[in-house]
């Protein structure tokens, strides 16, 4: 009976993968809302826990090496669930909100996200011993917010997100958006300088590669194909050629089509998707339509908590110790690293920009925004297109870090340095707004305490929330108001 029972099982690691990833997310899924409003914890830190526990280095049940994958299947699976979430960004956020706040806006993607690239360069060249044009291309990794990230904590419907005004998480969301791309001219000029390239050749390469066929062109095609879609769909749903499951598939199968359009033309996808997002939306009409049916929560559910197991289950380790390669790596440095990284990335920066930001209204909310720029799944895309660049020259990395490289000392600076700030970040941001909760439940007075521990919904304090200053008209995308 033994032997014909064990024939009949097939207990292979995708196997296990398919089991234990249903019943994470089935059990996240029963208690989503004690979890998100009571616990005040989102789903990312708790999928790369999950990721880690039953990764290789722990109970090797999910192992992805046993399933034979590359480098390349984890740059895919970044580049389609940041794209996903980048054009969700671009349709969730108010109808033509740029132009009402691009100044806001601008000033988080420009002097901010410039300052927080060469003070990440300038620590990670400090600690970690490695050459300036390493580190410059380590922090572009480190530099943009990710959007899966800030949905976790942004996205209306959770309690903490109420307490927050919404012209705020509108501004973090459009730069959650737009700065994954925006990261790409940081990445490449850290790799010009690496390559050696002459002075006068590194800029023309960097504004004429980067700047004006990725990025400007990226965010062009991307409105011009968002518009269009729009007033096509408008058209099939007048005429009644489409049906109600069919209009909300258009939605992703656009995403995707974003993302075919930005790969193939070597654009940088994210704006092509982050730009198709927005001027598919742009007039409110598709999210007015489709605001009931929580879309963007279901990707957010089945999608990025799938890729953050992911990504707990590759974290590199082995990586975080010194070796003959990078003597240099230790915990404690990494550790060292993380906590500067958190402190003086953003933070600063927002604070002393603080009277130029119009949507930013008091130093409480320019700490808040300062400290809220997490870094994930953006950062592990980019951190796999550096090592291809170092590895091929080209976007195509190798099936795997190579043992024998002219760049191997870079190559494996790179990995594990980005993906240890990243889990770290992950962690911390995620929990974040527990501790924001705790923290301003435990500080006041006992009267005044919600019954339930730091269950408290009215506005965070130091923040403006009436008259004007907590909006960000219309209040959604398909508000008329």
């Amino acid at each position: 009976m033994g032997s014909w029972l064990s024939k009949q099982l097939e207990p292979t690691s995708a196997h296990y993968t398919y089991l234990i990833l249903s019943l994470f997310l089935l059990s996240y899924s029963f208690f989503s809302d004690f979890i998100r409003n009571r616990l005040h914890l989102s789903e990312p830190p708790l999928a790369l826990l999950a990721g880690v526990i039953f990764g290789p280095n722990a109970l090797n049940i999910i192992n992805p090496a046993s399933w034979h994958w590359q480098d390349t299947v984890t740059q895919e699976a970044a580049r389609i669930i940041v794209s996903l979430q980048v054009f969700s960004v671009g349709v969730e956020l108010p109808k033509a909100y740029f132009s009402r706040h691009w100044k806001s806006v601008g000033m988080m993607l420009v002097p901010v996200m410039t300052f927080s690239w060469l003070v990440t360069a300038g620590f990670v060249y400090g600690i970690m011993g490695t050459s300036w044009s390493v580190a410059l291309i380590i922090s572009a990794c480190l530099a943009p917010t990710d959007p899966v990230l800030a949905a976790a904590v942004l996205q209306p419907g959770t309690r903490f997100s109420s307490r927050v005004p919404r012209r705020l998480r509108h501004m973090l969301s459009a730069e959650s958006g737009t700065n994954d791309g925006t990261s790409f001219p940081f990445l490449y000029a850290g790799l010009l300088m690496y390559s050696g390239t002459s002075t006068g050749g590194i800029i023309r390469d960097w504004f004429t590669a980067t700047i004006l066929w990725q990025c400007t062109l990226g965010i062009l095609v991307g409105l011009i194909l968002g518009h269009y879609a729009n007033r096509s769909l408008r058209i099939a749903e007048r005429r009644d050629w489409i049906d109600p499951s069919s209009f909300l598939v258009f939605y992703i199968l656009l995403a995707l089509l974003s993302v075919g359009i930005g790969s193939t033309l070597g654009l940088d996808d994210f704006l092509v998707a982050f730009g198709a997002g927005t001027g598919f939306a742009w007039d409110g009409w598709f999210a007015n339509k489709t605001k009931a049916t929580h879309l963007p929560q279901i990707l957010d559910l089945l999608l990025n908590s799938s890729m953050f197991v992911y990504f707990g289950a590759i974290i590199p380790w082995k990586n975080f110790v010194p070796r003959d390669i990078t003597p240099m790596i230790t915990p404690g440095k990494l550790i060292g690293l993380l906590v500067l990284v958190l402190l003086f990335r953003r933070i600063p920066a927002v604070l002393a920009l603080k009277p130029l930001i119009p949507d930013i209204r008091t130093y409480r909310e320019a700490l808040f925004c300062g400290h809220f720029g997490p870094m994930g799944l953006g950062g592990l895309f980019l951190v796999i297109e550096a090592r291809a660049r170092l590895e091929t020259g080209e976007s195509i990395p190798m099936p795997h870090p190579p043992k024998h490289h002219p760049n191997l000392e870079a190559i494996e600076q790179v990995w594990p340095i980005v993906c240890f700030v990243l889990m770290g970040s992950t962690i911390v941001h995620g929990c974040s707004v527990a501790a924001i909760s705790l923290g301003g439940h435990m500080m006041r007075n006992k009267e005044e305490r919600a019954p339930l521990l730091a269950a408290e919904d009215d506005g965070l304090e130091g923040m403006i929330h009436e008259g004007g200053g907590g909006e960000s008209e219309p209040s959604v995308s398909g508000d008329e108001d």
